[in-house]
This record gives structure tokens, sequence and C-alpha cells, in this order.
């Protein structure tokens, strides 16, 4: 007996719109273009496809979800934690009048994914891509089984300058790994500081100069020496501290050179001020203009 070969669905019908549908939920993945979606006009079209895109989303991860309590203790104030959290390195970083508008950037950048607050995030991401990441997120936090087999492991996601944080944050493992920290270091050189209300000039556009390539860097020394100092009190323990860092794993990175790295945090536990001495590290490099001669 011959086997009929299958049609493909029709572009536009209701049967082809659904299967669209659960192919986004199930694998992350969509046509940008949206051809065949029902609409007036490209605008209209992208508006209709993307909405009911990411409500199927919603609607699936919350019924994955669906009476799993949170396994984890959580602050009851997470914007305060967060200011509390990063208020050490913001008070290294930079100078007193620009504290507290930095601090409050920060904190307001950190996002934590909750029950409460799962659907109104995934329902204002911009691009469909990070919402499905994020629902993953989510869902391997809360013991969910996650949409797809592919999706990443990951502790939390960074878009532009926020940075969304799973629960799972809480259940960290390695003494010298901070993913909030390493994240909100980050927002220094993607954060103009005309965003943020503070003096923009041509040298100085971004919240802090970090060079390209050291920006990775940058990043996991400020997380090991946030919680080498928050461990510690005087150079002999953060020195210490220090060496029990380096005997474990080196950071999970090739852009990051792990002789400099460990050096630029061999110079930051010995000063009182060792953010400066990270960030001075990790600076640009200032060519000085030839002279010329008359």
């Amino acid at each position: 007996m011959l086997k009929l070969a299958t049609e493909p669905l029709r572009h536009g019908t209701q049967q082809w719109l659904e299967a669209e549908v659960k192919r986004y939920v199930a694998s992350g993945d969509y046509d940008s273009d949206f051809a065949g979606w029902p609409g007036d006009n490209f605008v209209d079209v992208a508006q209709n496809a993307t909405r009911r895109l990411r409500t199927a989303l919603v609607e699936e991860t919350i019924r994955r979800v669906d009476r799993i309590p949170i396994r984890m203790k959580m602050p009851e104030n997470l914007h305060l934690w967060s200011r509390t959290k990063l208020s050490p390195m913001v008070d290294g970083l930079f100078s007193a009048d620009q504290r507290s508008i930095v601090l409050n950037t920060l904190a307001s950048s950190i996002v934590f994914l909750t029950p409460h607050n799962i659907a109104s995030v995934l329902a204002d991401q911009r691009w469909l891509s990070t919402a499905w990441d994020l629902a993953n997120l989510y869902l391997t936090s809360m013991g969910a089984p996650v949409l797809s087999q592919d999706a990443c492991h990951i502790v939390g996601l960074s878009e532009e300058t926020m940075c969304f944080v799973s629960m799972s944050y809480f259940e960290e493992a390695d003494p010298f790994a901070d993913f909030v920290v390493h994240e909100a270091a980050h927002v220094f050189h993607n954060c103009k500081r005309a965003t943020v209300g503070l003096n923009e000039s041509r040298r100085k556009e971004y919240l802090l100069d970090i060079d390209y390539a050291k920006r990775e860097t940058f990043a996991y020394a400020c997380e090991a020496y946030s919680r080498i100092t928050s461990m510690t009190t005087g150079v002999r323990q953060r020195e210490e501290a220090l060496k029990r860092h380096a005997n474990g794993a080196p950071p999970p990175d090739d852009r990051v050179d792990h002789d400099e790295y460990l050096d630029i945090l061999g110079e930051a536990v010995r000063v009182r001020n060792g953010w400066q001495r990270i960030l001075k590290r990790c600076a640009p490099v200032k060519h000085r203009r030839p002279t010329e001669r008359r």
C-alpha cells in the first residue's frame, strides 16, 4: 500500500498559524518576516504575529509551573537587596556625587524572574528570542520542564542595560561566583552617562571606559573581588581567599587571560581600593600623540 506524502500546510490557514505558534513555543524559531500572518500591512502583520506568539509563550510557561512551589528562599525586598549587593562596587568606582545615580540605575536594571513578574517580563520583551530564553531560564529555576532540550542552562541573561536573573542565583555553590555583580559590571560600558543624567563628553561617553578586549576580564574580576571582600577583613585574609580562588576553576571564558586575571586580582586585594585598580588595569591604553619638531 502506497503512503501518500503529507502536503505542507498552506500559509495563512488556521492550521498553519497554530503550527507556527507551536514551533515557536517548542523551539524558539519563527519567521522574522512573518510571511503568511494576517494583517493590513507589514507593521500590522508583525504586531499581530508577535502578540500571538508571545501570548502563547506566556501561557505555556505559566502552565508548566502550575502548582510548583518556589524551592529557594529569596529576599523579601529584591530592589533593596540589589542596592546593598552592588553598593561596594559603585562606591569604589564612582565619586560621591555620582554614586546615588549609578546605584539606582544598577538596582533598577536587575530583574529576578519570579512567579509574580514572569508574565509581564515575557510580554514586555522587544525580541521574541529573548522572551523564549527567559522563559526557559525561569522554568529551570522552578524545576519545571524546559520548552526544549536545546535551551541554554544559564543563571541569567543580559539584554542591553537590563539583567535578568534566575532564582537559581540564590543556590550558587561557588563562593567566588556572583552573576549579579558580573552583569552589573557590564552595564558600566553599555550605558551612556547622559542616559542616567550625568555629564557626558566626547572622551567620557559611557559610565566607565573599559577596553573592549578586557570587558569580560573586568566583569569577572569585579565578580571575584566582590566575593573576596565580602568574606574577608584585611589584606592578609584577602590574599588567602585569592589563593583559594586561584586553586579552583578559572573563568570559563576564552576571552579572559587567566594569568592576567589573577594578576589583576592580586593587585586589587593588596590595596585599599581594589575596584580602582581593576578599572585601571582594564582601561583602554592611551597613546600620546607625537610632538611636532620645529
